[in-house]
Order: structure tokens, then sequence, then C-alpha cells
């Protein structure tokens, strides 16, 4: 098995990871543009919120197939792997992997606390700057192990649900009904939380504060930290077996876009019309209902990581990593910049502490799609300027500022991605 320092020798196999990465953070806005513009009970049912006829029902439906939890599932990937390529080129150049390690965490961290109580609920940093930290010292184990780790964090996530599922009949009357109106709020839970969004950043953070607590504090250890943590774990051993840098035979991608793609959307496609079957039912849906998307997710993923490998190198490859690689290269500041303009829109902020009202709970699906496609559209642009020019991303800079505890080098432009 080759180390990672073998898989990770030229600069195009590093670009492997940034044009994964470029693409997975296009996609997430596909989902968050949910979360900043719509109540958050739309997120995970949208019967709760919004128009879902005709065209709004198709840009719903491609987004849960194509998009849910996909992305996240990327990400949470291509994490793992940056820890464990971090680590070897520390080793390597004689620095203190650990220390650097967890002093990048600590930053990530900071820099999330600061997204998560100033502008959206949604922050996925804090979760992943936790989750670093847990699984770095397993790092070294051999592939095997790690996988076999990964599937049991996968396993609990499952049976997490499958208990919750199978308990709600009997839970108390007052934790049921604070269930169900989470998933489906009345007339009036809808109207104070669209009058506060609609209204100024204080007015805001009566509902933010909360949300980012419940999410640190609940969702993440119950929900998410298995999944996070798995894929995580699974990205360690996909960049020591050759995956992730691109060292595999352009049959292996193939086959794996092919078999993930083709065991994935099914499976997802099942869990939709099962959700649509049962009408929305807490009952079914808040748990029960998770586990198909859960499941084909990662196998979406990773058929979405062959494919990319796939088309990287075919005739139109060096376009795509043209555009997709300087994404990918300054992900971190691009994923803060998407939620600067969707709260500068769709929250009415004009600075941290201004608000106005903005277009929160007023625009439908096909119009937030609209959005998504219009920032895409600038953060391409905007980043491949950027890294003709600067070696790393502002907020790059700013958290490997934190991490070496000194000034990177400023300047120096890069090198082409093609």
């Amino acid at each position: 098995m080759a180390t990672i320092s073998e898989t990770t020798r030229s600069t195009e196999r590093i670009e492997t990871l940034d044009l994964i990465r470029g693409f997975a953070l296009l996609g997430i806005l596909v989902m968050n543009v949910q979360s900043f513009a719509m109540p958050s009970a739309a997120y995970l049912n949208p019967t709760a919120y919004g128009d879902l006829t005709g065209w709004n029902y198709a840009v719903w439906y491609l987004a849960a197939l194509l998009a849910d939890t996909k992305f996240m599932t990327l990400f949470s990937t291509l994490f793992g792997a940056g820890i464990a390529l971090m680590a070897q080129r520390a080793k390597r150049d004689g620095r203190p992997a650990t220390a650097l390690h967890y002093r990048r965490m600590a930053g990530l961290f900071v820099i999330g606390m600061v997204h998560a109580y100033v502008f959206w609920i949604g922050d996925i940093l804090v979760p992943y700057a936790i989750c670093g930290c847990l699984i770095y010292p397993l790092i070294g184990l051999r592939c095997r192990y790690l996988l076999g780790l990964a599937l049991g964090l996968l396993l609990i996530r499952i049976a997490i649900d499958l208990l919750f599922g199978w308990s709600m009949p009997q839970w108390d009357e007052a934790a049921a009904a604070q269930v169900a109106a989470e998933w489906r709020p009345d007339a009036q839970m809808l109207s104070q939380e669209l009058a506060a969004y609609r209204g100024g950043w204080l007015e805001q953070s009566e509902y933010r504060v909360p949300g980012a607590l419940s999410m640190q504090l609940f969702v993440f250890p119950v929900i998410l930290s298995w999944r996070i943590g798995a894929m995580m774990l699974i990205g360690v051993a996909l960049m020591k077996m050759g995956v992730l840098s691109g060292r595999r035979s352009i049959f292996f991608y193939q086959m794996m876009t092919v078999i993930g793609l083709a065991i994935g959307l099914p499976v997802v496609a099942w869990g939709i019309w099962q959700h649509e079957q049962h009408q929305w039912d807490v009952g079914y849906s808040f748990f029960f209902g998770q586990i198909p998307n859960f499941v084909g997710s990662l196998f979406v993923a990773a058929g979405y990581i062959g494919g990319l490998e796939w088309i990287r190198r075919t005739r139109v490859g060096p376009t795509l990593a043209n555009w997709l690689v300087p994404v990918g290269k300054t992900a971190l500041t691009n994923y803060l910049m998407q939620t600067l303009i969707c709260t500068t829109l769709f929250y009415g902020h004009v600075m941290v502490w201004l608000a106005a009202a903005g277009w929160f709970g007023s625009v439908s699906r096909v119009q937030q799609a609209v959005v998504v496609v219009a920032i895409w559209a600038l953060q391409l642009i905007a980043s491949r300027w950027w890294v003709s020019r600067f070696r790393f991303g502002p907020m790059e800079y700013v958290w490997r500022w934190m991490t070496y505890a000194g000034r990177p080098a400023r300047s120096s432009a890069m090198n082409s991605v093609n």
C-alpha cells in the first residue's frame, strides 16, 4: 500500500482534491440556500412551508436527489484526507504535526463559533473542528481498520434513527408534540420566525443563538458526529489508497462512478417516494425516512468522486479544473462568502450591526435556484481571479496564521491550474 507522501508528489495529484472540493463547495449551497431563505422546518420537511408544485417541486426533487447530504459527505471525506495529508507534510518538514493539527482545529473552531453566533445557525465548521480533533489519533491506522471503524460509526448513526423511530409511540405527549411542532410548525410559529428574520440583527439572534446552541449541543453529538467522523476516517483511508490523489486507473474511477450512482440514486429516489407515500408524516419521516438518503448518499458521493476524476482525464478535464480548482483552493473563504451573500439577501444584513427587511420567506424554490446559479458564477470568476494573484484565499490566510502562529508568505501567484 502506498504511503500518503507517495500519493501526493505532484501538483496535479494534489489538485484532484481541490477539484472535488470546489465541486462540493458549490454543491452544498443547493441545500444551504433553503436554510437561508425559508423557515427552518422546510429544510427537512418541504411540505412545511412554500409552494411544492410544478417547477418548484422539480427544483426541490433534484436538490433532494442530487444534493441533500451528498456534499456534506464529500466535504467530510475531503476534510479527513486533508488532515492526513497535512500531518504527513508536517512530519516530512520536521514540524510538530500534532501541535499544528490541534492549533489548526482550534482556529477553525473559533472561526466557526463566530460564523454560527453572528451570522448563521447552519455552521458546519465547529463540528468539523471537533471531529477533526477526535479522529486525529486514528489516522495512523491501516486502511482496513479505518474503514471498519467508519462502518461502525455509520451503523451507530442508523441505529439511532431506528431507536428514536421505534420509541416515538412511547414518548410522553409533551415530547411528541414538540417534535411534531418542529416538523410541521403552525401558522403562529411560522409568523414568529418570519417576523424575526425579517427584523433586525438582534431580533434574528433570538432564533440564531438558541438554534446554534441546539446544533452544537444536540444535533451534532447525537446526529451529525457519527457520519462526519466516519467520513473523515474514510477520507484518510481513501487518501492512503490513492483514490483521492488520482493514482488509480481510469477503469477504477469509471466503475466507482457507475456503481456509486447506480446504487445510490435509486436508493435516494426510493426514500423520497417513501416520504411521499407516508405524506411526510412525522412518525415516519423524522427518523425512519432519513435512512434511505443517509445510505444512498454514501454511494452517490463515491460516484461523484469517481466521476470527477474520470472527467479530469478527458479532453474537458483541463477546462473543468481551470474553474473548479480555484474554488477548492479558497473553499473556506467561499463557504463564508456564501453566508455573507445569503444573509445579506435573505436577512437584510448590510453590516453585522445593521439590518433591513430581506427576502426571507418570500422567495420560491425556483427563485432560490436562480440565486444559487448567480452565486456560483460570482465565485467561479472571483476564485479564479484571486488564485492567479495570491497564494491563499483571505480566510485561508487567516486560518494559516492561526495555525502556524505567524504570518504566511503573502503573495507569489499560484501556478496555472491546468
